[in-house]
């Protein structure tokens, strides 16, 4: 008597897992050589390969200016805004569909100046997103005018040839006032520290604050010297708010690493829209 084998479907080989590189569009960035922003590219798509993220679960939304480009050169979905609204755009999204991963890309001027608004209300409603500010102290997509964190004496702009005379944004301190739950610095010229903040930002569940010192060495050349300016923290992060706002208020301004981190509810709409995208759009139609 023969005997017979069991039937059996092959299963699928695994899928690959994806590297860094992956991640990247076929666009090829516009910034100047030598910007900042080239690292913070880096260390997303690094970051998300080690967090194995699908492309089609991960939404880069940004809103204008150098740095906003980022959706661009990501192959993920991705939203590039009108100018100051990123944050309430990916609020939006998260709303919509809270399975998703979204991180928020900007710089200081699209950031602290016209979307300063929805920056502080962003921290205080701490929905879980990475809100990435690519911080060089200069609008430099439209040629160099001081931004919110400029220096008060930087003469180099035609716009403000004596200087500004204003104090400066503090990105960190308006942040914790403002009520972010995970609060770091990083610095484009240390991509592999930066990769590592990143991951453990999209990882913290609530909204997380990333500041980037990201040089730019076509209007802000002096910012090349941030390289030896910058310095490692020499304590762990806190969860005490308190705590937190003595080291921000000492702190000059170059330190890096996790800041402050607090595990706090998140805020997620109660209900669900059942209603379909014809639906929708019928309302709009009399």
């Amino acid at each position: 008597m023969q005997a017979t084998s069991a039937s059996h479907t092959a299963s699928p080989p695994p899928t690959p897992a994806l590297r860094a590189k992956d991640y990247k569009s076929d666009i090829h960035p516009v910034w100047c050589p030598g910007c900042g922003d080239f690292g913070v590219l880096a260390a997303m798509t690094k970051a998300a390969a080690f967090l194995k993220l699908p492309k089609e679960e991960l939404a880069m939304v940004s809103g204008i200016g150098c740095s906003s480009r980022l959706p661009a050169y990501i192959d993920s979905y991705g939203f590039h805004g009108v100018h100051g609204r990123a944050l309430a755009i990916a609020s939006g999204l998260k709303a919509a569909r809270p399975d998703l991963t979204v991180v928020v890309a900007g710089g200081d001027g699209d950031g602290f100046s016209i979307g300063g608004n929805h920056f502080l209300h962003a921290c205080r409603r701490n929905m879980d997103l990475t809100y990435i500010v690519m911080d060089n102290e200069v609008y430099g997509m439209t040629k160099g005018q001081a931004s919110p964190t400029t220096q008060p004496d930087w003469t180099q702009s035609k716009l403000t040839p004596r200087g500004t005379g204003v104090r400066r944004f503090q990105p960190t301190a308006i942040a914790l006032a403002a009520g972010a739950t995970f609060i770091a610095r990083g610095f484009t010229g240390n991509p592999n520290d930066l990769t590592h903040l990143l991951v453990q930002a999209i990882q913290h569940p609530g909204f997380s604050f990333v500041h980037v010192l990201s040089p730019c060495q076509t209007y802000q050349p002096e910012q090349k010297d941030w390289k030896h300016l910058v310095h490692p923290s020499e304590q762990e992060f806190t969860e005490d708010p308190v705590e937190a706002a003595r080291r921000i208020q000492l702190d000059d301004g170059m330190t890096l690493g996790l800041i402050y981190a607090q595990q706090l509810p998140t805020w997620q709409p109660l209900h669900k829209t059942s209603a379909t995208l014809a639906e929708i759009e019928a309302e709009f139609h009399p």
